[in-house]
């Protein structure tokens, strides 16, 4: 009843009809001043998978992993911020649920890896076309208790850690 290919397809076609807006919030918040006191820009996807709902918040970073939050006195922008509202990236019925729950439980690997994929290189090109290679900062994206993350400036992914170094 469902196929991988098809599942994939629909999450990218469904992400494709939200590209503007995420693309109109990455060029407001990528034209704010921020602190001087933010080493990395962190974007995280918050997935929901029995929703199939994704949103992504923006978190400011130091050099040691910390989020930078504006102390009293400091200049520009810090802190997290949501940069896309909770869409949905997946359209079911509700009779089809269990069906499918079982189809993703079977190519959970497979389906985990090209869900991460589509998510990213949809978020990557919308970044691109926002301005977000003009950021001077690193900037990366990676999916919420995952362990990898991908420089959007580069295409490579690097682990958590490796941000920092």
């Amino acid at each position: 009843m469902f196929i991988v290919d098809n599942y994939i397809q629909s999450i990218e076609a469904n992400l494709m009809k939200h590209s503007s807006l995420l693309e109109k919030n990455l060029k407001e918040i990528l034209q704010k001043d921020i602190s001087k006191n933010v080493h990395l820009l962190d974007f995280t996807a918050f997935v929901e998978p029995t929703r199939f709902e994704l949103s992504v918040m923006m978190f400011l970073m130091d050099t040691d992993g910390n989020e930078v939050f504006v102390e009293k006195g400091d200049v520009g922008f810090a802190g997290s911020v949501e940069v896309f509202p909770e869409v949905s990236f997946h359209i079911l019925e509700d009779e089809q649920l269990e069906a499918f729950f079982d189809f993703y439980e079977e190519n959970e690997e497979v389906l985990v890896e090209k869900e991460r994929h589509i998510f990213s290189t949809w978020f990557k090109s919308c970044w691109e076309n926002a301005g977000g290679r003009e950021q001077e900062r690193p900037s990366y994206f990676g999916v919420h208790d995952d362990y990898e993350s991908l420089d959007l400036k580069n295409g490579d992914w690097v682990d958590d850690e490796g941000k920092w170094a």
